[in-house]
């Protein structure tokens, strides 16, 4: 009867303990939302969600993503980051600069995981962000290389020819053609960049100071967001 009881209470207990915003009961909608809007492999599905139980659990203790998007983590910081594989068919070598949480390059990773050749360069001088990301590579298995270090040494040090080159979050479309012209100005690399509402006035203002075939499109995540494209970026003429 008093064990009876106590399975009773505990029960009771559970029941009106809230669960953690980002329980895969909670996700799961988000998740099929996600996965609507950048469809992907059984295989790499599965690395994704390896990866999002992972940050979910360092999130407790590492600030690698806004608290406020968890409940939206697949569709706000998944999805947002796989629509970049579509825009640059045939790149095999990337390069994420200041990738923080892990995005866009550890989901681009995981899409990519079974191409032949494929190698995503993390960049991320937070040495606890840094053992993150590596923590991530492992556990999902996909084929991203961690550099813990600052971005400025890296593109300088960095001799490998590098297909695409991408960052999220991280700093004005100016300052990142700054810190990648290194790569963005060889022949045949691509740089893929999300933006918000500010992405036209952002390219504008670059363009002061660079000349490049450059195309905005559009954000399957966010009505109101583009994907700054930028090819043969040359720095202009007596620009600093």
């Amino acid at each position: 009867m008093e064990q009876g009881r106590l399975v009773r209470r505990r029960r009771e207990e559970r029941q009106r303990t809230p669960r953690h915003p980002a329980s895969p009961g909670l996700l799961a909608g988000d998740r099929a939302k996600a996965l609507e809007l950048t469809p992907v492999s059984r295989e790499t599905a599965e690395r994704l969600d390896a990866f999002v139980a992972l940050l979910v659990e360092w999130q407790r203790t590492t600030n690698l993503v806004a608290p406020s998007t968890i409940p939206r983590l697949w569709t706000r910081h998944i999805a947002d980051s796989l629509q970049l594989v579509d825009l640059a068919p045939g790149a095999r070598t990337w390069v994420d600069l200041g990738s923080g949480g892990g995005f866009p390059g550890i989901p681009i990773a995981c899409a990519l995981t079974d191409m032949p050749g494929t190698a995503i360069h993390l960049i991320e001088s937070n040495s606890r962000k840094a053992a993150f990301l590596r923590e991530a590579a492992r556990v999902t298995a996909a084929p991203a290389v961690v550099h813990a270090e600052r971005i400025e040494n890296f593109v300088v040090r960095f001799a490998d020819p590098v297909d695409a080159v991408c960052a999220r979050a991280l700093a004005s479309l100016d300052d990142l053609l700054n810190l990648a012209f290194p790569q963005l100005g060889k022949t045949g690399t691509i740089g893929l960049f999300p933006k918000g509402r500010s992405a036209g006035v952002e390219l504008a203002q670059a363009s002061n100071r660079w000349a490049m075939h450059a195309t905005m499109a559009a954000s399957r995540t966010d009505a109101d967001a583009r994907i700054i494209v930028v090819r043969n970026v040359e720095r202009r003429a007596g620009a600093p």
